[in-house]
């Protein structure tokens, strides 16, 4: 393969580690607030050409979109009991630039408006996706519902994307150099988001707290 030939380690260790970090990842993404900050989407897309260069079949990418999605329904259920566990008074940080009064207030009033659809909704935008089963664990919302609407939004989100980044790194794979040079990028981009994240998400905690009671 034209991706194992030219990242050398990668053809051994390569597919192990893909495992390793979108579980960790999707995990954290959807249970704690440090999700925020990590670039879910683009990992996903990314571990989804990365395995199109070490394998001809399909089989080990839908393993791990199994994998992915489990990893996402459970990170849901870690937030959903945290904020249940915290009451209806959530921790904000003034002048956050995620973690603010104003975006709990957009999550609140989604799920009070919309309830089981919104949580299907925010599955597909980055920072409503860690911050909905927060709230609505602490809105009391039914967690038979939550649990339902967030499974079923797991099961899209993740096999999607990871399967648009198998497909398109097979449709790049025809040019020697260009997937490679793609993949290259990307892993680059992905590096560099997650130290800024990183470095957001340490700069967002040391910020004054500012209460948020959910309705």
């Amino acid at each position: 393969m034209v991706l194992a030939g030219s990242f050398g380690p990668l053809e051994t260790v390569g597919p192990v580690v893909v495992w390793v970090v979108v579980l960790t990842f999707v995990f954290l993404e959807c249970a704690f607030i440090i999700g925020l900050f990590l670039p879910g989407d683009s990992l996903l897309v990314t571990a989804g050409i990365v395995l199109a260069g070490h394998y001809t079949g399909s089989t080990q990418v839908w393993l791990l979109s199994a994998g992915a999605a489990v990893a996402a329904i459970a990170g849901n259920q870690v937030g959903y009991v945290i904020g249940h566990r915290t009451g209806h008074s959530l921790v904000a940080r003034r002048g956050g630039k995620y973690l603010n009064t104003a975006n709990l207030h957009k999550v609140n009033a989604l799920l009070d408006r919309h309830g089981f659809w919104s949580v299907l909704i925010a599955r597909w935008i980055p920072w409503v996706r860690t911050l909905c089963p927060l709230v609505a664990g602490a809105a009391r919302m039914n967690h038979r519902s939550f649990t339902i609407a967030s499974s079923i939004g797991a099961v899209a989100w993740a096999p999607v994307l990871l399967l648009l980044g198998f497909y398109a790194g097979g449709f790049l794979e025809r040019v020697s150099w260009l997937l490679p040079a793609v993949l290259g990028v990307m892993v680059l981009l992905l590096v560099v988001g997650t130290g800024i994240g990183v470095r957001q998400y340490r700069q967002e905690l040391a910020r004054p707290v500012e209460a948020y009671e959910v309705e």
